[in-house]
């Protein structure tokens, strides 16, 4: 029974520790994120924080890969779907990553600074070749083909990834360019659930 309530602690510290430490991380960037206020913030010493995490960087590896596996693990089911169609595939990931940024809107943010520091953690969680290798780009170079279009599927991809993901990134700017609440925003991101499947599906029809 102790044995049994000693993991549980256990569990929980270390779940306290990656919350804070995600916050922090999040807001601020690895190199500005010090090992002392992580403590500081989940109310512990840092020799008890390096006891379950032993440095900053392991601690930030797990936080990476969690967040890496959030935005890449439930694309990569949709991709790999055989028994849906391709526009059935761009709505899912559009809707997906819509409705993930929506709740976590700090997030593009993070992994896009974290990932243009170190590409080599993104590919080393994901995968290099998990998206071209997969049953949705194969689909892509088939509708392309259908409609002689001379163009890497590739490119399709970015234009999704940067049609969903680029508003995040410049929420700030968004809303005091157009004098808009967050609620005002968001609103908009919801509209581009319907738009953006809309507009990949022009490009894919363009001859």
């Amino acid at each position: 029974m102790e044995k049994s309530a000693n993991n549980a602690l256990d569990g929980t510290t270390e779940e306290r520790i990656k919350e804070v430490a995600r916050k922090m991380f999040t807001q601020k960037g690895y190199a500005a994120t010090r090992v002392k206020d992580i403590a500081e913030e989940a109310g512990m010493n840092i020799a008890l924080l390096n006891y379950y995490f032993r440095s900053k960087e392991k601690l930030f590896d797990i936080i990476m890969a969690e967040n890496i596996q959030q935005i890449a693990g439930s694309i990569k089911q949709i991709m790999m779907d055989p028994k849906t169609s391709l526009s059935e595939k761009v709505q899912k990931i559009v809707t997906f990553y819509i409705d993930l940024f929506t709740n976590e809107p700090e997030l593009p943010l993070f992994v896009f600074r974290e990932v243009t520091a170190n590409p080599d953690k993104l590919v080393d969680i994901v995968g290099r070749k998990q998206i071209t290798q997969s049953y949705f780009f194969k689909q892509l170079q088939a509708e392309l083909d259908a409609h002689e279009i001379s163009m890497h599927p590739m490119q399709i991809m970015m234009s999704i990834m940067s049609l969903v993901v680029m508003p995040f990134i410049a929420r700030p700017l968004v809303q005091v360019i157009a004098n808009q609440e967050p609620a005002e925003f968001y609103a908009l991101m919801q509209e581009r659930k319907r738009l953006i499947p809309l507009w990949i599906s022009a490009i894919l029809k363009a001859s």
